[in-house]
């Protein structure tokens, strides 16, 4: 954050306090306006009577002022005129008061109106970006404006903030869309081909063309369960059944199922699988521990080496990390782990097999458990990737 920034944000003040100053300052400058005029207009209404007097009762009036005694005759001309002259006097000065009393209110209404509409210049501008939001363009944000206060600050950061975030999902969704269409047609494709093949007597109708049918079809089911699973992530609902288990003892289990296809890649498999126990969802954490096993054999099967891990965390939660000596992550995978459908090179393909949903369903699968998916390269060659699980 630069130092401009911060410097408005530290002078930017609570809507109440910007508002009891407003109410204060009209209060004094509506009581000042008033005061200033009425006692202007005494004293001219004081000078006024005065120069009306007339000459001895004026000779009286100086007499007086100077500590002097005046004369019978001129002193009760002065009493006459002033008793008469005072109370139209003091209808004037309470005319005046209620004019005086009026303009200040006048005045003081404007300026009020001004900082009034200062002050929610920006929540107009957040109405009219919200419209736009609202038409379905995520691209309006609001500028904040100096002089706002601290509560309208923070709702403009908190807008812009939503509509970045929604811009994302919008990007994001259109890319999944475009993606699980792309990853649909050619399963579907194959499979439609096929059947017209042997309804137009192409192709014959036996067990290898159905069973290159089937696998067409397993790979469609592969990715409608990884879909749910991400669907089920986003309503919170992918883990269901917690329980005390140790990690390590899933991580043997699974290792031990997909040893088979681990020899028939050409991978060595090394492991260091300390105690870990934890509260975790068991059928949850398979599928994440074989999604990233079936990763490393897709992958990292030309390194021909594996290593698996499991550990402790001093906060009570676990890591299971796997470390391999493929090819890798590229240098721009900043959001490898939650992209769907993302593929590094062109030798992750789907010739492989995979979905390119493997990591994002793992990456659901750690946050649903309060941890996450860390990914990063080698020094030496090789990927790291390493699933850490929070204490529930």
């Amino acid at each position: 954050m630069s130092r401009p920034t911060r410097w408005r944000r530290a002078r930017a003040l609570p809507l109440a306090t910007l508002t009891a100053i407003a109410i204060a300052t009209m209060l004094m400058l509506s009581v000042g306006l008033a005061y200033i005029g009425v006692t202007w207009y005494s004293a001219y209404l004081e000078e006024s009577i005065n120069r009306s007097l007339p000459p001895e009762a004026a000779l009286a009036y100086t007499r007086v002022y100077e500590g002097l005694l005046p004369d019978e005759a001129g002193l009760k001309t002065l009493i006459d005129h002033l008793e008469t002259a005072s109370a139209e006097a003091d209808l004037k000065v309470q005319i005046a008061t209620l004019a005086y009393g009026l303009l200040s209110a006048v005045v003081s209404a404007i300026i009020g109106v001004y900082l009034a509409r200062r002050i929610a210049r920006p929540l107009e501008d957040l109405t009219a970006a919200a419209d736009v939001l609202g038409s379905g363009d995520f691209s309006a944000r609001v500028a904040a404006s100096a002089g706002s206060t601290r509560e309208v600050e923070s709702l403009v950061r908190t807008f812009n903030t939503l509509a970045a975030n929604l811009e994302r999902m919008e990007t994001r969704l259109r890319f999944n869309n475009m993606a699980v269409a792309h990853e649909l047609r050619t399963p579907l494709t194959v499979l439609q081909g096929g059947l017209q093949g042997i309804l137009d007597g192409v192709f014959p109708m036996d067990r290898r063309t159905v069973a290159d049918l089937l696998l067409q079809v397993e790979g469609l089911g592969r990715i409608v369960e990884d879909l749910r699973t991400l669907s089920l992530a986003i309503g919170q609902q992918l883990v269901m059944q917690r329980q005390r288990l140790d990690a390590a003892g899933v991580v043997a289990a699974v290792l031990s199922a997909a040893q088979p296809m681990l020899e028939a890649e050409g991978l060595t498999v090394e492991t260091d699988l300390q105690p870990a126990p934890v509260s975790a969802d068991p059928s949850r954490l398979r599928q994440a521990v074989l999604a990233l096993v079936d990763n490393a054999r897709r992958y990292a099967a030309g390194g021909g080496w594996l290593r698996v891990e499991t550990a402790p965390l001093p906060d009570g939660g676990v890591v299971i990390r796997l470390l391999d000596r493929g090819p890798g992550f590229p240098e721009d995978m900043d959001a490898v782990a939650i992209n769907p459908f993302w593929r590094g090179d062109a030798s992750r393909s789907r010739a492989t097999g995979g979905t390119g949903l493997g990591l994002s369903v793992v990456q659901a699968i750690a946050v649903a458990h309060g941890g996450d998916l860390v990914l990063r390269n080698r020094p030496g060659g090789g990927a790291e990737i390493a699933l850490h699980l929070c204490p529930a």
